[in-house]
């Protein structure tokens, strides 16, 4: 579990995060939404220490991220994996290569070990026979499993997505929806998803925070977003056309279910 504790970060005399709270569960799909600009991304960068506040707590498990001394902040970073936006994969590695480099960097396993580790993560993204090939050689659904097989190699504690289904297709973003949700209830890690994408929000979320103009505005999960009486939340969801259907099918059968 990620607990934070009325952070506030700002930039040239600009506050973007106000006094946010939140709580982020084990074992759980947690979601940061918001429009672009809201704060979303600053948040999880400060919460993954890549952005330090200016004030406020970042607990893992209870242990203050904000008050860690150098070498307790490199024993935490072994405990977290990072799936990045573009899958940032290394295009002169295979994709065997790609998912044991944390392994080899900072596992202190042994070559063999390091091998079955990979193989295993690989497996388990349904990558079996990908291994010698490169990135430029496979699609970009591919490319986002290689990521999440590396992310997950380092059996981490806490796992951190920014925009995992950028520049994917629909049925391709469902698959890696899917395989984020199974692994986290898998080894019960704490996932926080950074994302706008209201598929990802209605399929997967479990616990959502909603981040309108830097504060946290709304926290709930997929089943009760479309109840908020919340303008901004309404507005982010019902966007667009289709889920303004959505919306008016879900009222509209709601009031026929009553008279029932």
């Amino acid at each position: 579990m990620i607990e934070v504790k009325n952070i506030t970060k700002s930039f040239d005399g600009k506050t973007i995060l106000h006094d946010i709270s939140a709580t982020f569960y084990s074992g759980k799909t947690n979601l940061i939404i918001g429009q672009s600009g809201s704060g979303k991304t600053v948040l999880m960068k400060s919460i993954v220490g890549l952005i330090r506040p200016e004030q406020g707590e970042i607990l893992y498990d209870g242990r203050d991220y904000l008050k860690m001394d150098g070498n307790q902040i490199k024993a935490i970073r072994k405990e977290i994996g990072m799936l990045f936006q573009g899958s940032a994969l290394f295009d002169s590695e295979t994709v065997l290569g790609n998912v044991m480099f944390p392994l080899v960097m900072f596992s202190g396993m042994s070559q063999e070990e390091q091998l079955e580790r990979a193989h295993f993560c690989l497996s388990r993204v349904n990558l079996v026979g990908a291994e010698n090939k490169y990135p430029s050689e496979i699609s970009g659904g591919m490319q986002k499993r290689v990521a999440i097989a590396r992310a997950i190699a380092l059996k981490p504690r806490y796992l951190f997505c920014d925009e995992p289904n950028s520049g994917l297709d629909p049925k391709t973003s469902i698959v890696i929806d899917e395989l984020l949700s199974d692994i986290t209830h898998e080894y019960d890690m704490t996932t926080i998803i950074n994302t706008h994408d209201m598929n990802s929000v209605l399929g997967i979320g479990e616990n959502i925070v909603f981040i309108d103009h830097g504060h946290k505005a709304w926290v709930g999960d997929k089943g009760r977003i479309f109840k908020t009486t919340n303008e901004a939340l309404n507005d982010f969801v019902f966007a667009t056309r289709l889920f303004q259907e959505v919306k008016e099918y879900i009222v509209h059968h709601g009031e026929a279910d009553e008279q029932k």
